[in-house]
């Protein structure tokens, strides 16, 4: 078939495709990343959010939720409950645990407990207001905590990135003893957070949409304060913090509520991913120069210690 396009059609594709070929060449890493550009992103995510959530008749779970969980070498032995009891693909993403399976280690003098299950795949100092992302990719702290006045206040404390793959648990939780004092959302891009892409995008969780979740630490954490901050990604975008830590307000799309002081407990509900992500930890406080990691690297599981008082 044969298309006689008029002149300004004929311009038109072209310039389409010059500007397809400048995104192609401009967006970094590999191929898949780089086509990743044309595909819309926020509603092909906001499409399988709401099909995730839809109830499967009951003959099609045991079928369709084992695929996946074959697919994604989910551990349905610590599920809180059968497959089958599972309505919608949602619901198993965000699964609990069996009773007892993630207890806190013991407390100890400035101690900090990993909130999710993950592995660890970036820890430092910040410093001018720097951590990295990954293969030396820098990005700004004030940034990450866009919403936050004062962010310039974790200068000099520590940051820890624990990455979720779509098998592990994905509920986050309290890491530490002390008392909430603001969060906040962040709405922005939903690129991917796996490998390929922190080595490869430049501040790629200051562009994707986040939440944060701040506390000051009371009793043997007195003298720290830590930031949660649950970064979203293709496919995830609900980012979602527990109710109570909003005292009734409801979060912004894109802002901070500040809360008065709502006492935090390790292990407590934080958020949930609505598939896997990223959370950055960052640990400051004044007694910020006293506190070191205890895990820099690898797997990790709730409540197992990543760092305390020297």
């Amino acid at each position: 078939m044969h298309l006689d396009w008029p002149p300004p059609a004929r311009a038109t594709l072209a310039l389409a495709l010059l500007w397809a070929l400048y995104v192609l060449l401009r967006t970094p890493g590999p191929l898949s990343l780089r086509l990743l550009s044309f595909y819309p992103k926020r509603l092909g995510s906001s499409v399988l959010g709401w099909a995730a959530q839809r109830d499967l008749p009951a003959s099609w779970r045991g079928p369709l939720l084992g695929r996946f969980a074959r697919a994604y070498h989910l551990n349905l032995a610590e599920a809180d409950r059968p497959l089958e009891d599972y309505p919608s693909f949602q619901a198993l993403f965000t699964r609990r645990l069996k009773p007892g399976l993630r207890p806190q280690d013991s407390a100890a003098p400035g101690f900090v407990n990993s909130p999710v299950d993950a592995r660890i795949i970036a820890c430092g100092r910040i410093a001018q207001d720097t951590a990295i992302q990954a293969k030396g990719l820098p990005y700004r702290i004030t940034e990450l905590l866009k919403h936050d006045p004062d962010a310039r206040r974790f200068e000099g404390g520590h940051y820890l990135t624990l990455y979720l793959a779509p098998k592990d648990y994905h509920r986050i939780h309290v890491p530490i003893e002390g008392h909430v004092t603001a969060v906040s959302r962040v709405e922005g891009e939903l690129w991917p957070v796996n490998d390929a892409s922190t080595g490869a995008m430049a501040r790629l969780y200051e562009r994707n949409r986040r939440a944060a979740w701040t506390a000051l630490g009371t009793g043997l954490d007195e003298g720290l304060e830590v930031a949660a901050v649950l970064v979203g990604a293709t496919h995830v975008g609900g980012v979602v913090l527990a109710p109570r830590w909003l005292s009734g307000q409801r979060l912004p799309r894109n802002g901070r509520c500040s809360v008065a002081m709502i006492p935090c407990e390790p292990g407590e509900d934080l958020g949930t991913f609505e598939f896997g992500s990223t959370v950055v930890l960052l640990v400051g406080g004044p007694r910020t120069n006293d506190w070191a990691p205890l895990r820099s690297a690898g797997d990790v599981k709730v409540g197992q210690r990543l760092g305390a008082y020297r």
